[in-house]
């Protein structure tokens, strides 16, 4: 009988093993949290460049690239890019096994049943020696390849960089840039994510529709379209609806802001900040809400060289300062360009729908939530509370309708 019985125990302890939440170190959770103050800096940088129309960054992946570059730097082009991660006392083997474990848990396929496809690559001139030390480092924590490019063909360079995006986001992305300063050394990350909705949008409530760029330029796309009950805020003092959509599983979920009317994002951009987030966040309420979303995927490159170098990155850009010996052996490398690279894709895609609710009083006189003008939107994590990505939409891809004077 005692031997059954301890059959039985071993059997539940193995079941309660395999279905235990894994709890995340409490040094992953300060990174998640730097990583989280980094995402509104690093986009209101980006969004005071006036010729950038979309953006679309992965703070948590930008905080591999500084990880990184701590992992690569010695003395204070090190310690910089710990500061900028608000990790500057924070031991460096530490902040690499935190931030492995931070990106890990975030882009897990089989636990969060989402497509993001994170590929990082350091090129270097072909004069450069990379130390095997930091090869096999880099890899271990980052994942990260290595290669060399030809300081003397400009043209090549170019053209083997959009290769590599190109397979690695199996042909999604096409150009990370036109330019490149191949005497230094480059970090770029080449992504490609969909969301999977916790309840999709029915394939046949597609149709064709105008985004409006501008009140007098509109273009023309999909639009898709389902009702259903999801945490929602009408800001009425800001004019802004803010709507909350969880992603298959429930662990993150995709947060839109927009102003009512067609208008330029800037005076949204006034009051974005992580606080302002986390007001809107807990004024949210379960509503009925019909939402039409663009059936779109856009593709964003950022060189975030300078948005860094503003935030504190001063000395890895810096060729007569950069100290980058523990990825060379020397002091013959400097940071020439962080290329940060995203084919984003928002489709039909996700769960079945909870039919349940339709025709119940739940669903009655639903909200309404049509995103058919320029909006700001974040994926948010559950879990590590982190932002998984941060952008707006500004201009997606489409045929021009109307553009009058």
């Amino acid at each position: 009988m005692w031997i059954t019985k301890l059959a039985w125990l071993l059997l539940l302890a193995t079941a309660a093993s395999a279905t235990a939440v894994k709890v995340l170190s409490n040094l992953t959770t300060i990174l998640a949290d730097g990583s989280t103050s980094l995402a509104f800096s690093l986009y209101q940088n980006l969004a005071k460049d006036k010729s950038v129309e979309n953006i679309l960054i992965s703070p948590v992946v930008v905080a591999s690239s500084l990880g990184l570059l701590a992992l690569g730097g010695k003395g204070s082009t090190a310690s910089q890019a710990k500061s900028i991660l608000s990790a500057a006392k924070v031991k460096d083997e530490q902040l690499h096994s935190g931030l492995t474990e931070l990106l890990t848990e975030v882009s897990d396929p089989k636990t969060r049943n989402v497509t993001w496809k994170i590929s990082n690559r350091l090129y270097g001139p072909s004069s450069v020696t990379f130390v095997d030390g930091f090869i096999k480092s880099s890899k271990a924590h980052y994942k990260c390849d290595h290669s060399k490019l030809n300081v003397s063909d400009k043209k090549s360079a170019v053209k083997s960089i959009n290769e590599w995006a190109t397979k690695s986001t199996e042909g999604r992305l096409h150009e990370v840039t036109k330019d490149v300063e191949t005497d230094g050394a480059m970090i770029i990350n080449a992504m490609f994510f969909k969301p999977h909705w916790n309840e999709q949008f029915h394939h046949k409530m597609v149709d064709d529709r105008g985004f409006l760029v501008s009140g007098s330029h509109t273009i023309s796309l999909q639009m898709m379209h389902r009702t259903g009950l999801f945490d929602f805020y009408n800001d009425e003092a800001n004019k802004l609806y803010i709507l909350s959509m969880p992603l298959a599983h429930k662990l993150s979920s995709v947060v839109f802001i927009m102003p009512y009317h067609v208008e330029p994002l800037e005076r949204l951009e006034k009051i974005l900040s992580r606080k302002q987030l986390d007001t809107w966040m807990e004024k949210m309420k379960p509503t009925a809400v019909a939402v039409s979303l663009p059936k779109v995927s856009m593709e964003v490159s950022h060189s975030l060289q300078k948005p860094l170098q503003e935030l504190g990155l001063t000395e890895a850009v810096d060729k007569s300062k950069a100290d980058l010996s523990n990825i060379s052996g020397k002091k013959d490398l400097y940071l020439s360009n962080v290329f940060h690279v995203t084919a984003f894709e928002l489709d039909t895609d996700g769960n079945e729908i909870d039919s349940s609710i339709f025709g119940t009083d739940k669903l009655k006189n639903p909200k309404l939530f049509y995103a058919d003008h320029p909006f700001i939107f974040l994926v948010k994590d559950q879990k590590t509370k982190s932002v998984l990505f941060i952008g707006r939409m500004v201009r997606p891809k489409g045929e021009k309708l109307r553009d009058e004077l």
